[in-house]
């Protein structure tokens, strides 16, 4: 997220695309899968897929999360590759779910995109709707993927009963779309007889046996392959409403309790309990399952507590995919004069992120990535004995009926403990450029590759977390920085040996730590862009949690760069010592502007100043002035990063056409096209600060 680049180039145009124009460059070429058509399939069918995507370079691979689901790729009527089609076959005993799509290509794996698997038939609109007399009927209890028309609306067409109560659902955010659906049910004539312009859902009871039209349209009236949606239409008739369309999930939700945080006593919210004078009583610990099922919905629960005890109060909703915002108070039941008061004792309301954000959603003065969350999380100390209620409510639900907007609320002791989650690094440029770019693990020969990973700590828990990576692919290895006591952040460092192999594999991120004596381990999960945004001013960044963890290198490039310790060793000094660290240098390529800037990766030397490395210099000096930076004595490890401009040589595509060259206004030639390359140290530098001689 820090990384200064030396200088930026404007490019003509690099590995054009067939979607829309690709905007200024800000890194060497990554491959990149944007869209699926169709987003989904029902478990057990086998669906044809077509793909578009950036770099999609060499032959293709599509591959799952999960391998129930697999791809080849569709050949002609000769037997010749589509290169962009695939036979996507869903085993029939897949649980309904959101999994990753990727492509492994020349360069190594791509980005991630959503593919749902559910349990209605389904159906893709190959032609146009965008007329009344054009639309397409859709069988009630089935489900259409289709995209919007810029300067259009969708057309549907179904049929019901009278008073057939129907459920009708346009799923975009969940899925990764950049549509905000406009849902709107009319008569057969258009007639409009029901809208909702914020959430895609209509709740609707037809009034008479007929035809009726369903209308979907973006609320700006977007257009285009990335305003994809999928439109559900459910028969819910006496019954309960059907579970909501899997979701991605926010980063926020790398915060969700473990089951040891869990209390294992459940209880299901029972209406009414809406006023303090119908609450439902429960005991605690407990965990407590309820729903706001109602406009302004609010549920009451009374306990028994005694002075001095300490209750830990969380609410998971926002982070189980709704699109809430739980709120929590706790007031104490006072008994005078025969009548009851209440004193409020505690309020609870959105988790912090840890880390510091970007102030604009893609500057680098904090990352991009909130693992915050709307939902509540806080200690309760109880201050004397008595009565206790406790309320919580949806701050977004004060219109809205969603039985479906479910929660847990969790009242328990105690529990120390740490979550992760980990994303790469994001490069900071200047002349106020605005990318926030996703960034797959597809690394160059002699790369290396940093991540910031961020330490969501609960109940007190302030102790070191090691961090280390496993299952890497052969040719690849990972440093791991630790996360200090009491601190928030730490970083990983992925390396790719300059001889390494074409390879793939899952990998794993783990952090560890000991907790009131016993050693405890979680798993890490990486976060990512869910689009490449370019222009930040435009287009607001939004990242998400991924499935899993692909880790590649396509060893069909270099990296134009590599810095690394001149010795791999533990280096001493003193307090009040100045300490030289060699660092060598690969160069491989053209570049430009003149020296490039290092700046400190990781907290225990975040107050060191950037240095500048000379242009082709073959090594360098880091010189640490202990005195200055007023290290304790112990063990420190840190990296450095920065940025440079490469010229990149262009590589024939597959997928799309030869980048073309950019002309050289000064001496009237053409030369290639130039990049920002990523700088990381290949590994941490260790050093250890001894103590002061004793008198």
């Amino acid at each position: 997220m820090r990384i200064l680049a030396a200088a930026l180039l404007l490019l003509a145009s690099l590995l054009p695309l067939p979607q829309p124009a690709r905007a200024q460059s800000v890194a060497l070429p990554s491959p990149r899968l944007l869209t699926l058509m169709p987003m989904g399939a029902k478990a057990g069918t086998t669906v044809e897929v077509a793909i578009t995507g950036e770099a999609l370079e060499g032959e293709l691979q599509l591959l799952f999360s999960s391998p129930k689901l697999t791809a080849q790729q569709k050949t002609n009527d000769k037997g010749e590759p589509e290169k962009l089609r695939f036979l996507v076959t869903i085993a029939p005993d897949t649980e309904p779910g959101i999994f990753d799509a990727r492509l492994m290509t020349r360069l190594g794996i791509s980005s991630a995109r959503a593919f749902s698997v559910g349990i209605l038939p389904e159906v893709t609109r190959a032609k146009p709707n965008t007329t009344l007399e054009s639309a397409f009927e859709l069988p009630v209890n089935s489900l259409c993927n289709a995209t919007t028309t810029a300067k259009a609306v969708d057309f549907y067409k179904i049929h019901a009963t009278r008073s057939q109560h129907l459920l009708l659902e346009c799923i975009a955010a969940g899925i990764e779309s950049k549509l905000t659906p406009v849902l709107i049910v009319a008569d057969s004539a258009g007639r409009d007889l029901a809208v909702n312009r914020r959430t895609g859902l209509l709740d609707f009871r037809a009034p008479e046996d007929g035809t009726y039209i369903l209308k979907v349209h973006g609320l700006t009236f977007q257009g285009g392959p990335e305003n994809f949606y999928r439109l559900a239409i459910h028969d819910v008739g006496d019954g309960p409403y059907p579970p909501p369309h899997p979701s991605v999930r926010s980063v926020g939700a790398a915060s969700l309790p473990s089951a040891a945080q869990t209390p294992a006593t459940h209880i299901a919210e029972a209406e009414p309990n809406d006023t303090h004078a119908q609450p439902q009583k429960i005991q605690l610990p407990c965990t407590v399952t309820g729903a706001f099922a109602t406009a302004a919905d609010v549920d009451t629960f009374e306990f028994q507590a005694h002075k001095g005890e300490v209750w830990w109060v969380e609410a998971v909703s926002e982070r189980a995919g709704h699109p809430t915002d739980p709120f929590i108070v706790v007031q104490r039941v006072v008994r005078e004069n025969d009548r009851d008061s209440l004193l409020d004792i505690a309020e609870f309301n959105d988790i912090a992120s840890p880390v510091k954000l970007s102030s604009n959603g893609y500057a680098y003065d904090g990352p991009p990535y909130d693992a915050g969350s709307a939902d509540p999380l806080g200690k309760l100390q109880i201050p004397e004995d008595g009565t206790y209620h406790l309320q919580i409510r949806d701050l977004f639900g004060g219109t809205r009926a969603e039985p479906r907007h479910t929660y847990s609320l969790i009242l328990r002791k105690a529990a120390p403990d740490f979550t992760l989650v980990a994303w790469a690094l994001h490069m900071e440029l200047r002349n106020g450029d605005r990318a926030a770019l996703s960034k797959p693990v597809a690394l160059r020969s002699g790369a290396t590759m940093a991540f910031d990973v961020v330490a969501i700590r609960r109940d007190g828990f302030d102790g070191e977390i090691q961090l280390s990576m496993n299952d890497l692919p052969k040719g690849i290895t990972a440093t791991g920085l630790r996360i200090p006591p009491g601190k928030s952040t730490g970083s990983l460092l992925l390396t790719a040996a300059e001889d390494a192999p074409r390879s793939l594999a899952l990998a794993r991120i783990r952090g560890h730590a000991s907790i009131n004596g016993t050693d405890v381990t979680h798993e890490c999960p990486v976060a990512s862009m869910i689009w490449p945004i370019r222009d930040a001013s435009s287009e607001t960044p939004v990242p998400r949690l991924m499935a899993d963890f692909p880790v590649s290198t396509g060893a069909a490039e270099v990296a134009p760069l590599t810095i690394a310790p001149a010795e791999t060793r533990v280096w001493e000094a003193g307090p009040t010592d100045k300490l030289t660290i060699p660092l060598k240098l690969t160069w491989r390529g053209e570049f430009s502007g003149g020296a490039i800037k290092l700046k400190p990766l990781g907290t225990d030397l975040a107050a060191l100043k950037p240095i500048e490395v000379p242009a082709k210099a073959d090594s360098t000096d880091l010189l640490l002035d202990l005195a200055t930076l007023k290290l304790a004595p112990g063990d420190y490890s840190f990296a450095m990063h920065g940025g440079v401009v490469s010229k990149y040589p262009s590589a024939p595509s597959l997928a799309t056409a030869p980048a073309a060259p950019t002309a050289d206004t000064t001496s009237g030639k053409t030369k290639p096209p130039a990049d920002t390359v990523d700088i990381v140290v290949s590994e941490p530098i260790r050093f250890r600060v001894l103590p002061p001689p004793t008198k």
